[in-house]
């Protein structure tokens, strides 16, 4: 009994020593195999007097081997996390590329523009509608007044999708090319009295230049509601026009020609200095834009006015070239 247990101690001992996955292997081949020394003091067994004394140093071998396999288990997951943590160590890498106070981001032009637009508008009354940017030649063109031999309706201005919608035709899914067809959306799906605004991404075949992109930003607004006048349309342009830009500026409206309403009109703001800037197309909505929406023209009637609100921002701030406001310059973000 004394030769097991100080076979079972030294084998106790030696573990607790080890620092090493192969020390922990070595151990556990010379403790716990079936060559170990524990095992080995089985064949010592025989030389007992009697079966009381066998089952007892059987028992005592047994037990002593548990132990020892019990705290080769504890040493062997020691170790490993010990590994672990040294090979951390050892491939950690400094992956910092400022040292100091972090600088914290901020919204985009185009995003603070968008964002200032529509708290005006609902301040103003309005309420905030969107629709899909992958639209229907339908919603994008026919429902506005815009029939199949309109130019804009061809290749040189619009980008069409390949897909055809349930029931469709080949090329009658476009990129929208303005935020109008939410207002066919929104005629649609809701009964007037309408006060809506529809900002939004939209898509022209356009080659990059100073004030030109293929992608950009537009604001739309539409309202529909019994007994609605240019008069309503003026003075909207003008309190918008105070409320964002401020109290020295002014609007005015000149005629001009859409399909999609009539009469139509540029409206242009006045700066401090007296200079006008054209800044988007307005009018009362079509009749035949009010049917295509589900409503009586006999009964109903408004106004809608859209324009860019990218180019808001590049007037607001001062931009010279729109394409500034997309190259991810941070000495150009930052100013703003």
């Amino acid at each position: 009994m004394s030769d097991i247990t100080a076979a079972r101690d030294a084998a106790l001992a030696d573990i607790a020593r080890a620092t090493s996955p192969d020390e922990v292997a070595e151990m556990t081949t010379r403790f716990a195999g079936k060559k170990g020394e524990l095992a080995g003091l089985k064949k010592r067994l025989g030389s007992l007097d009697t079966i009381d004394e066998k089952k007892v140093a059987g028992a005592a071998i047994n037990e002593a081997m548990s132990a020892v396999d019990a705290a080769l288990d504890e040493r062997r997951a020691a170790v490993a996390a010990d590994a672990m943590r040294q090979q951390v160590e050892n491939e950690r890498l400094d992956l910092t590329e400022y040292v100091g106070k972090p600088a914290r981001g901020h919204a985009h032009l185009v995003t603070q523009a968008w964002e200032r637009l529509e708290d005006v508008f609902v301040g103003l009354g309005f309420r905030v509608a969107e629709g899909p940017e992958v639209e229907t030649d339908w919603h994008n063109f026919e429902a506005l007044n815009m029939g199949e031999g309109h130019p804009a309706r061809g290749e040189f201005d619009t980008l069409f999708v390949d897909h055809v919608p349930p029931g469709g035709r080949p090329g009658t899914t476009v990129l929208r090319t303005h935020t109008s067809p939410v207002q066919i959306r929104t005629m649609l799906t809701e009964e007037p009295p309408i006060y809506v605004i529809a900002p939004g991404r939209v898509f022209r075949r356009d080659t990059p230049d100073a004030t030109h992109m293929p992608v950009f930003h537009q604001i739309e607004g539409l309202v529909v509601d019994r007994d609605i006048s240019m008069a309503d349309l003026a003075g909207t342009i003008d309190a918008f026009t105070k409320a964002f830009f401020g109290k020295g500026w002014n609007s005015r409206l000149r005629p001009s020609y859409f399909p999609f309403t009539e009469p139509s009109a540029e409206f242009d703001i006045q700066r401090p200095d007296g200079s006008w800037i054209e800044l988007g197309g307005c009018g009362m909505v079509h009749p035949n834009v009010l049917t295509a929406g589900g409503l009586d023209p006999e009964e109903w009637s408004g106004f809608a006015f859209g324009f860019g609100i990218d180019r808001m921002a590049i007037m607001r701030h001062g931009v010279a070239d729109i394409r500034e406001m997309f190259s991810d310059d941070l000495r150009f973000a930052e100013q703003f």
